[in-house]
């Protein structure tokens, strides 16, 4: 029988096994962990989708993202650089020669939002780039920006054309673009520098290209000019519409950009009914009015942001435009409270305040408006049944679109920002849209972001400023015509007296 322990009889050691199988064993976990760390590196770069976002609702207006940048998204280095690497398709320096709005301090312009996705920072339009515009007191002013009003000064027709010309240059590659990124951003890491920008690059190039054959049907327009788009020509595109075989009649649809503000007083008409929106009154349901203006930022029906475009939706339920800045002749304005009442409120709203009126959002037929038909003309029924299928498998699928017959009768707040008038803002100010088609200015300028204090709208007779020339707009040309609105019940038989006063009392509005 062995002997029991102690402290002076210490058991023996246990066996010793062969030491050289722990050295491989962490070699064998290190050449393990090491593939594993990459691949979650990788995993959690290149799954991240997160936009950046603003508590203050009017900075996430301007900057806040509403998921355009998922499926069109550019990467923000190259966004950053293409200004340089393509500056010969810029009519200036930088985005800000197309009209995109700079505040101090920002790296993006007002109207573009950031979204990390497919492991980049990614940038593209939000709602902001076609619904903010900016007013300067006198040329020296600084610019002020105001939200929900047309941007009057964007030049979306230029900003598509940078990017298509600037994809199809042979410029459009790694070789120009990194060398660019590495001196406005410092050297690129191993990966982006030989993996992702140049695999970026050409996805980026590609998409444009086949963006840029889909929109051949622009070639042949004549140039929209800044606060101006084609609205449904681009929706023919993306259905795939053969644009050669587009009736000539619909391959022009310039207008304005609207104005977004007081949404909620815009749900119901007077007959208890919904207002008819866009400019024609194609569609009574703001919420699918939503969805289709934010595939102008880039979204998809699978990458839209639903909860930023609601949060948008919610606050313009109630935003309210600015008030008129300068001084008004209270007198003058009381003579025009009466004319106004009289000429305009039954179809624009009893103020700027109050929608109310018997025909406010209804359409009226272009036989009796005889505004320019085109926008009209462009928007036609086989379009209005295949956005019936946008959408299709979701709940909030397209089901109000309808062709109309004219134009709808608009409320009126916030006038004075939304100039030049008339739907495709053929007429410069509202004392001109007063005057017979005749008389009206036949050419002017657009862009400019000073107000005409006497005619109300901006100044149009300033064409160029320092080395900024400012768009000339001619109403001959096809879809710009400045007829229409006019006669005794639109009130362009009143004494010019009278003119003065109903223009000054649209001053409050």
């Amino acid at each position: 029988m062995p002997a029991p322990h102690s402290s002076s009889n210490p058991p023996p050691p246990p066996p010793q096994g062969k030491r050289w199988c722990c050295p491989a064993f962490a070699t064998l976990l290190a050449l393990l962990l090491v593939p594993v760390t990459i691949a979650v590196g990788l995993y959690v770069r290149f799954s991240a989708d997160e936009p950046v976002t603003y508590p203050d609702i009017e900075r996430h207006f301007k900057y806040g993202s509403t998921g355009g940048e998922r499926a069109s998204g550019f990467p923000f280095w190259i966004w950053q650089v293409l200004p340089k690497v393509c500056a010969k398709y810029l009519p200036g320096e930088g985005y800000a020669s197309l009209g995109m709005l700079y505040e101090p301090g920002r790296t993006l312009p007002v109207g573009v939002s950031m979204r990390r996705s497919l492991g980049l920072d990614r940038v593209f339009l939000n709602c902001a780039a076609c619904h903010a515009g900016t007013v300067r007191d006198t040329p020296q002013s600084a610019p002020r920006v105001y939200l929900g009003m047309p941007a009057h000064q964007l030049n979306l027709m230029g900003f598509e054309n940078f990017f298509f010309n600037c994809a199809a240059d042979a410029r459009f590659s790694p070789d120009y673009i990194i060398p660019e990124i590495d001196a406005q951003a410092g050297k690129l890491g191993p990966l982006d520098r030989y993996l992702v920008y140049p695999v970026a690059i050409a996805l980026m190039r590609e998409r444009l290209l086949m963006l840029r054959e889909r929109f051949t049907w622009s070639l042949s327009q004549p140039p929209w000019g800044p606060g101006r788009v084609d609205t449904f020509n681009p929706s023919k595109a993306l259905f795939n519409f053969p644009s050669a075989r587009l009736s000539p009649e619909e391959r022009i649809g310039t207008t304005d950009f609207p104005s977004i503000w007081e949404q909620r007083k815009r749900k119901t008409r007077d007959d208890g009914q919904p207002m008819q929106l866009h400019w024609d009154g194609n569609n009574t349901k703001a919420e699918e009015r939503n969805k289709n203006a934010a595939f102008g930022t880039g979204t998809t029906p699978p990458t839209i942001d639903l909860v930023a475009i609601g949060r948008l939706e919610e606050w313009l339920l109630d935003a309210t435009p600015p008030k008129y800045p300068y001084d008004i002749d209270q007198a003058l304005a009381a003579r025009g409270a009466p004319l106004y009442a009289e000429y305009c409120a039954d179809c624009h709203g009893a103020s700027g305040q109050d929608f109310g009126g018997a025909r406010v959002g209804h359409v009226t037929p272009l036989a009796d408006i005889g505004t320019d038909r085109h926008r009209l003309d462009s928007f036609t029924p086989e379009l209005a049944q295949n956005l019936g299928s946008v959408y299709a498998g979701y709940p909030w699928r397209f089901t109000g679109f309808r062709k109309t017959f004219g134009y709808a009768n608009m409320p009126l707040d916030g006038l004075w920002l939304r100039g030049p008038y008339l739907h495709n803002g053929s007429v410069p100010t509202v004392r001109d849209l007063l005057e017979p088609a005749a008389t009206r200015p036949a050419r002017f300028c657009r862009g400019y972001d000073l107000i005409d204090q006497a005619k109300l709208g901006f100044v149009s007779e300033v064409c160029q400023e320092g080395a900024r020339q400012y768009f000339r707009y001619d109403t001959a040309v096809p879809g710009n015509g400045n007829a229409g609105h006019e006669g005794k019940a639109y009130g362009t038989e009143l004494p010019d007296e009278d003119k003065a006063a109903l223009v000054e009392f649209l001053k409050t509005f």
